[in-house]
C-alpha cells in the first residue's frame, strides 16, 4: 500500500511539473504580449500625453512594460525550475510562487489604474485641455504641446478644445506673433502657411464637441486595451499559482 501511494504521488508530481512547464511557455508568450502593448502605447500612442494633466495614462503603460519583462523572465525561470532535482525544486517552487504573486499585483494595479483614469478622464480634459492649448501653444519650452495640438487637430479634423472660438483666448494669437491668424494653421482643411487667418467653415474644421471629445474617445479606447490586457493576464496567472501550490503540496508529501 505504501509503495502504491508513493508511486501515485510521484505520478501526480510529474503531471503537475509538465502542466507547470506548459503554463510557463504560455506565460512567457503572455509576458511578451503585455510588454508589447506597453511599448506600443509608449512608442506609438503617446503623442498626446503632453496634453494630459495626470501621469496615470503613462504610468499604466510603464507598469505593463515592467510586468511584461518580469513575466518573461519568470516564465523562463519556471521552465528551468521544472527540470531541477527534487531537493532544489521545493525551494524554487516557493520562490516562483512569490514572483507570480508580485506580477499578479502589478497587473491588477495597471488594470485598476486604467479603469479609474477611464472614469476621471472626461472631467480632467474639461478642466485642463483648453488652458493647455491656449496657454502653452507656441510658447517657449512647450514645443511638445505645440506638436501634439497640431497633430491632434489634423488627425481628428477638429479645431480648439470645445470649438474654434477657444483660440480667441490663446496667448499666441493675442501676442501678435501669430501673423494675423485667428486659429493655428493645423485647424485648416488644407494646411498652407497663413491659412489660419480665415476661420470660415469652408476653410477650417468646425466639429461639434471640438477636439476634447475626439481625444477622450482616443484615450479611452487605449485605456480599455491596457485594462483588459492587465486584468486578463492576471486572471491567467491565477491558474499558474494554483498549479504551483499543488506542486508544492505534492513535493512536501513525498519522502526525500
Amino acid at each position: 500500500m505504501g509503495e502504491f501511494g508513493e508511486k501515485t504521488t510521484t505520478c501526480g508530481t510529474i503531471c503537475l511539473k509538465y502542466l507547470l512547464f506548459t503554463f510557463n511557455c504560455c506565460f512567457w508568450l503572455a509576458g511578451l504580449a503585455v510588454m508589447a502593448v506597453g511599448i506600443w502605447t509608449l512608442a506609438l500612442k503617446s503623442d498626446y500625453i503632453s496634453l494630459l494633466a495626470s501621469g496615470t495614462y503613462l504610468a499604466t503603460a510603464y507598469i505593463l512594460v515592467v510586468a511584461g519583462v518580469v513575466v518573461m523572465v519568470t516564465g523562463v525561470l519556471g521552465c528551468c525550475a521544472t527540470f531541477k532535482e527534487r531537493r532544489d525544486l521545493l525551494r524554487l517552487v516557493s520562490r516562483y510562487f512569490i514572483l507570480l504573486l508580485i506580477i499578479f499585483l502589478l497587473e491588477i494595479i495597471a488594470g485598476v489604474l486604467a479603469y479609474v483614469y477611464y472614469q476621471q478622464l472626461n472631467a480632467e480634459l474639461k478642466e485642463n485641455l483648453k488652458d493647455t492649448m491656449t496657454k502653452r501653444y507656441h510658447q517657449l519650452g512647450h514645443e511638445g504641446v505645440t506638436s501634439a495640438v497640431d497633430k491632434l487637430q489634423q488627425e481628428f479634423h477638429c479645431c480648439g478644445s470645445n470649438n474654434s472660438q477657444d483660440w480667441r483666448d490663446s496667448e499666441w494669437i493675442r501676442s501678435g506673433e501669430a501673423g494675423g491668424r485667428v486659429v493655428p494653421d493645423s485647424c485648416c482643411k488644407t494646411v498652407v502657411a497663413g491659412c489660419g487667418q480665415r476661420d470660415h467653415a469652408s476653410n477650417i474644421y468646425k466639429v461639434e464637441g471640438g477636439c476634447i471629445t475626439k481625444l477622450e474617445t482616443f484615450i479611452q479606447e487605449h485605456l480599455r486595451i491596457i485594462g483588459a490586457v492587465g486584468l486578463g493576464i492576471a486572471c491567467v496567472q491565477v491558474f499558474g499559482m494554483i498549479f504551483t501550490c499543488c506542486l508544492y503540496k505534492s513535493l512536501k508529501l513525498e519522502h526525500y
